[in-house]
C-alpha cells in the first residue's frame, strides 16, 4: 500500500518534526514526510529534513504582498510534491480560510493544551494561573478560526505543585511527540472520519481509566 505523503509547515525548531520523521522511519508506519515547508530560511527545523533526506522549501511570507499570494505560492509546492496532508508543527503564521478550505480534513494541528481550553499562545503561563490539574496536547483538523476544530487525539498531563511554565511545556512537549504520530498513523490507515465536527475512528480503544490530581 502507497504510503501517505505528508507536508510538514514550520517556523522554529522542528521538535514535533522530528517525532514525525523517526515515527516514518519505521518501515511500517504508514506515511512519508514528501516535503518539509518553512516560512523562515533559518528554522532549524530545515537543518533536521536535510539529515533524514527530506526535501525542504522555504517561501519567505515576507516575499508577497499579502496572505493569499503567499498561501498560493506554498499551495502550489506543496501540490506540486504530491502532499496529501498538512501537518503544521509550530508553523507560526495565521492561514487564511481560503487556503484552510482548499485543504479541509487534509491539514491537522497540534497544539499544547486540551482543546478547547487555552486556544492561542502561552498556554502552560494560563494553565498554571488557572489552577488546572490537568492539561495536555490536541492533535486537531485546522479551521479557518485559531485552534479550532474537529479533535482526533489528546493526551492528558497532570499540572504538579513545583512546575513553573518551562516543566510543565517539557512534559507537555512529550506528550505532543507521542500524539502526532499517532494521529498521522489513523489517518494514514484510513481510520478516521470526520461527521459533522467530530472525529470518529474506527477500532480504536478507550483510556483504561479516572485519573485523580492531585492523589491523596
Amino acid at each position: 500500500m502507497a504510503r501517505l505523503k505528508l507536508g510538514v509547515l514550520i517556523s522554529g525548531r522542528g521538535s514535533n518534526l522530528q517525532a514525525l520523521i523517526d515515527a516514518a522511519a519505521a518501515p511500517d508506519f504508514p506515511a512519508e514526510i514528501a516535503l518539509v515547508l518553512s516560512n523562515r530560511a533559518d528554522a532549524g527545523g530545515l537543518a533536521r529534513a536535510a539529515a533524514a533526506g527530506i526535501r525542504q522549501s522555504v517561501i519567505s511570507h515576507r516575499d508577497y504582498p499579502d496572505r493569499p499570494s503567499f498561501e498560493a505560492a506554498m499551495d502550489a509546492t506543496l501540490r506540486g510534491a504530491g502532499v496529501e496532508l498538512i501537518c503544521l508543527a509550530g508553523f507560526m503564521r495565521l492561514l487564511t480560510g481560503g487556503f484552510v478550505e482548499a485543504w479541509r480534513d487534509r491539514m491537522i494541528n497540534i497544539h499544547p493544551s486540551l482543546l478547547p481550553a487555552f486556544k492561542g499562545l502561552d498556554t502552560h503561563e494560563r494553565a498554571l494561573a488557572a489552577g488546572v490539574r490537568f492539561t495536555g496536547c490536541t492533535v486537531h483538523f485546522v479551521r479557518a478560526e485559531m485552534d479550532d476544530g474537529p479533535i482526533i487525539v489528546q493526551a492528558a498531563v497532570p499540572v504538579l505543585s513545583r512546575d513553573d511554565a518551562d516543566s510543565l511545556a517539557a512534559r507537555v512537549l512529550e506528550a505532543e511527540h507521542r500524539c502526532y504520530p499517532l494521529a498521522v498513523r489513523l489517518i494514514a490507515e484510513g481510520r478516521v472520519r470526520v461527521a459533522g465536527e467530530r472525529v470518529e475512528i474506527d477500532g480504536a480503544g478507550d483510556a483504561p481509566s479516572t485519573q485523580l490530581n492531585p492523589l491523596d
